[in-house]
């Protein structure tokens, strides 16, 4: 048996306040994308802002519906209309953000499974890293270089041929 260790590196940030540039507006805009977000049952507001090559930011939040798995989260909302509206575009970054009706969220929100897989999917069609900052209402902010780093074994499109 051999053993493979993998690490990945994240930046951690006191708040908002330390980013810069981009990072913060992207963190920003995230927070305001969360305000339009349709959550009326987990009552859990998820914002997300992509910054493509060219600048421009695109948003997106979380959609629930009755049937739970009808939904869609913050982050492919905002990828599938990036992709849509900009096709070809690589891109540079994603903000993710969050708060709830019922609690303040004191600790950086990641992206499920099915949100690392799609920004992987995106990572490696434009062979360009995605930078992920990861944020909450109040307190740190998590930066993470690319998406492989939160999805090391991710499924690729070699695995779909013999």
């Amino acid at each position: 048996m051999k053993k493979i260790e993998y690490t990945a590196i994240v930046h951690e940030y006191d708040s908002i306040e330390e980013l810069t540039g981009d990072d913060k507006y992207l963190v920003q805009k995230a927070k305001e994308a969360s305000e339009a977000a349709y959550a009326p049952y987990s009552r859990f507001h998820v914002g997300a802002a992509l910054m493509l090559e060219n600048g421009i930011c695109v948003i997106g939040n979380n959609q629930e519906n009755v049937a739970y798995p009808s939904g869609l989260c913050a982050e492919r909302v905002a990828v599938f209309a990036a992709s849509a509206q900009y096709p070809g575009i690589a891109f540079k970054a994603i903000a993710i953000t969050a708060k709830s009706d019922d609690f303040i969220v004191n600790n950086p929100v990641s992206p499920c499974g099915s949100c690392r897989q799609v920004l992987a999917e995106y990572e490696r069609l434009f062979c360009k890293p995605i930078r992920i900052i990861l944020g909450c209402e109040t307190g740190k902010i998590l930066i993470i270089d690319k998406v492989d780093d939160l999805l090391p074994f991710s499924f690729k499109a070699d695995s779909l041929k013999k």
